[in-house]
C-alpha cells in the first residue's frame, strides 16, 4: 500500500473510533441521568416522611411539655396563695403587736413621768436628810468624807502591814531553811585563806643613802625611772622606805621588781634601769599568764580566749578594799557552783561566769564605766556565751538579771565580799557609810533615834509610839529597807529594825 493509502485508512479509522466513543459516552449520559432522577424521587418521598414523622413526634413533645407547665403552675400558684395567706396573717400579727406597743408606750410614759416626779421627791428629801444629819454631826459632807477616807486608809494600812508581816513569815519560813542549808554549805566548801594586799606598793631598801643613788644626779635616774615604768616613785622622809604609786596594779609590780633589781644590783642609772626594766616586764608578763592558766586550771574552766586568760591573770595584782581579786573570783566561782549544784542548775555556767565576773576590773583603769560592763563588752568580743555575758554585767544590778545563774553569781559575790575577814576599808569611809546609813533612817518621819550596830550590817530605829503605830512600823522598816537599797553602796545585806515601845513611869514618895 502506498502511504497515502495508509494515511487514509488511519483518518478514517480514528474518525470512526471518534464517533463510536460519542455514542458509547451519550449512552452512558442517558442512564446516569434516568438513575439521578430516580434517586431524587426517592429522596423526596423519604424527606417528605421524615417530615411527617418530626412533625408527629414535636407535636408530641409540644403536648407533654404544656401539660407539665400546667401542672407546675398549678403547684405555683398553690405556694403564692399560702404565702398569701402567712403574710397576711403576719400582718394582722404586727398590727396587733403594733396597737399593743403603743399602749406599752403611753403606759412607760406615764410611769416615767412618776418616776421623775419620786426622783425629785426622793432628791429634796435626802438635801434634807444630809443637813439634818449634817446638823447633827456638827460637820459638812466634805468632812465626813474626809474622816471616812482618814479610817479607810488606816484600815487599809493596818490590812496590808498585817499582809506583809504573814507573807514575809510565810516566806522566810520557807526560804531560811533552804538558803542558809545552801549558804552554810557552799562557804564550808569554800574555806580559803585572804590575806590583805595594800593598793600601793613600799620597796625597802638597806639606807637612807641608797635614795640619793635612786634619784641621781640631778633627779636623771628617778626621771628615767618613772618614764619607762608609767609609775610614780615617791621618796619621803619614811625611814629606809620608798612608795610606787600606780592605777595600774600591773605597772607597779613591774616598777616594784624594777627597783628591787636595781637596790640589789647597785648599779644606778638610766641604761641599767631600762634594762632592768625589760626583765621586769617579761618576769610580769610571764607571772601573769601563769597566774591566768593556774586560776582557770583550778576552777576547771576551759576553752578560755588567750586575752581572757591574760587579763585575768593581772587580776593577781588587782585588790578591792585589800581583798585579792583573782583570789575573790576564784571563790566566787566555787560559791557559785557549789549553789548550783544544790539548787540544779547549770554549774559549768555558774562557775565559768564566777570565774570572770570581775574581769573589769583589770582594765577599769583604762576603759571609762563600770567594771561589770567593761569585763562583759572584753567578753563579749572574745565570743563567750551569751548566759555568761548576761551574769557578768547583772553582778552589780547594772543590768536586771534575768536568769538564776545570774543571781547566784549575785549572791557567791555578796558572800565572798562580805563575809568577816575578806575586805577592810579605811575609817573614814566606814564612819561615812554608817553615818549615811543613820540619816537615810532619821529622814523619815516620827523615827526618835536610830544606831548602826554589827559594823553597819544592822540599823536599829527608835519611833515614837504616839505617832508611829504597830501597823506603820512595818511600812516604816520596809520604806527604810528600799532607801537604803536605792541610796547606798555597801556589801551583803543590812537588817532594818524599828523598834516602838510605851513606857509609862510613876514614882513611889
Amino acid at each position: 500500500m502506498t502511504p497515502a493509502l495508509v494515511i487514509i485508512a488511519l483518518v478514517v479509522g480514528a474518525a470512526l473510533g471518534f464517533f463510536m466513543n460519542r455514542l458509547v459516552i451519550k449512552g452512558r449520559t442517558a442512564r446516569a441521568a434516568e438513575d439521578a432522577a430516580r434517586l431524587v424521587n426517592e429522596a423526596e418521598k423519604q424527606a417528605e416522611s421524615l417530615k411527617r414523622e418530626a412533625l408527629i413526634e414535636a407535636k408530641d413533645q409540644i403536648l407533654h411539655m404544656k401539660q407539665e407547665a400546667e401542672v407546675e403552675a398549678k403547684e405555683r400558684r398553690k405556694e403564692i396563695t399560702a404565702l398569701e395567706t402567712r403574710i397576711g396573717q403576719r400582718e394582722e400579727s404586727i398590727d396587733r403587736r403594733a396597737e399593743s406597743l403603743d399602749k406599752r408606750e403611753h403606759q412607760l410614759s406615764s410611769v416615767q413621768g412618776q418616776i421623775t416626779k419620786r426622783e425629785k421627791d426622793l432628791e429634796e428629801m435626802i438635801e434634807d436628810e444630809k443637813e439634818r444629819l449634817e446638823s447633827l454631826a456638827g460637820m459638812t459632807g466634805d468632812e465626813a468624807k474626809a474622816v471616812l477616807m482618814s479610817r479607810i486608809q488606816d484600815d487599809v494600812k493596818h490590812e496590808a502591814a498585817s499582809y506583809i508581816r504573814e507573807a514575809e513569815a510565810r516566806a522566810r519560813e520557807e526560804a531560811d531553811k533552804k538558803a542558809r542549808n545552801i549558804v552554810g554549805i557552799a562557804i564550808q566548801r569554800v574555806a580559803a585563806d585572804h590575806t590583805a594586799e595594800s593598793t600601793v606598793s613600799v620597796v625597802h631598801i638597806p639606807s637612807d643613802d641608797m635614795k640619793g643613788r635612786i634619784i641621781g644626779r640631778e633627779g636623771r635616774n628617778i626621771r628615767a625611772f618613772e618614764q619607762l615604768t608609767g609609775i610614780n616613785l615617791i621618796i619621803d622622809d619614811t625611814p629606809e622606805a620608798v612608795i610606787l604609786s600606780s592605777f595600774d596594779p600591773v605597772r607597779r609590780e613591774i616598777g616594784r621588781i624594777t627597783l628591787e633589781s636595781a637596790i640589789a644590783d647597785g648599779r644606778i642609772h638610766p641604761a641599767r634601769i631600762e634594762e632592768l626594766f625589760n626583765k621586769a616586764e617579761a618576769q610580769v608578763a610571764q607571772q601573769v599568764q601563769e597566774a591566768g592558766e593556774q586560776a582557770a586550771f583550778d576552777s576547771g574552766v576551759h576553752g578560755l580566749h588567750a586575752e581572757i586568760i591574760r587579763t585575768l591573770g593581772r587580776l593577781k595584782y588587782r585588790t578591792s578594799y585589800g581583798q585579792n581579786v583573782l583570789k575573790h573570783s576564784l571563790e566566787v566561782a566555787h560559791l557559785a557552783g557549789v549553789m548550783a549544784t544544790e539548787l540544779g542548775v547549770d554549774v559549768k555556767l555558774c562557775i565559768r561566769a564566777g570565774l570572770l565576773h570581775d574581769l573589769g576590773k583589770a582594765i577599769d583603769h583604762e576603759v571609762e564605766g563600770p567594771h561589770a560592763v567593761i569585763g562583759a563588752d572584753l567578753a563579749r568580743r572574745m565570743n563567750e556565751p551569751k548566759a555568761v555575758l548576761h551574769c557578768i554585767e547583772a553582778h552589780h544590778a547594772d543590768v536586771e538579771p534575768t536568769t538564776v545563774e545570774a543571781v547566784l553569781i549575785q549572791a557567791a559575790d555578796a558572800i565572798s565580799a562580805a563575809r568577816p575577814g575578806a575586805r577592810r576599808e579605811t575609817l573614814e569611809s566606814y564612819i561615812k557609810r554608817l553615818e549615811k546609813l543613820e540619816a537615810v533612817a532619821e529622814s523619815h518621819p516620827g523615827v526618835e533615834k536610830c544606831y548602826a550596830m554589827q559594823a553597819g550590817r544592822e540599823i536599829r530605829v527608835m519611833v515614837k509610839p504616839d505617832q508611829i503605830k504597830d501597823s506603820d512600823a512595818v511600812v516604816l522598816a520596809r520604806d527604810i529597807a528600799k532607801q537604803i537599797e536605792e541610796e547606798l553602796e555597801y556589801p551583803g545585806q543590812i537588817k532594818v529594825m524599828v523598834i516602838r515601845e510605851s513606857r509609862a513611869i510613876d514614882y513611889a514618895k
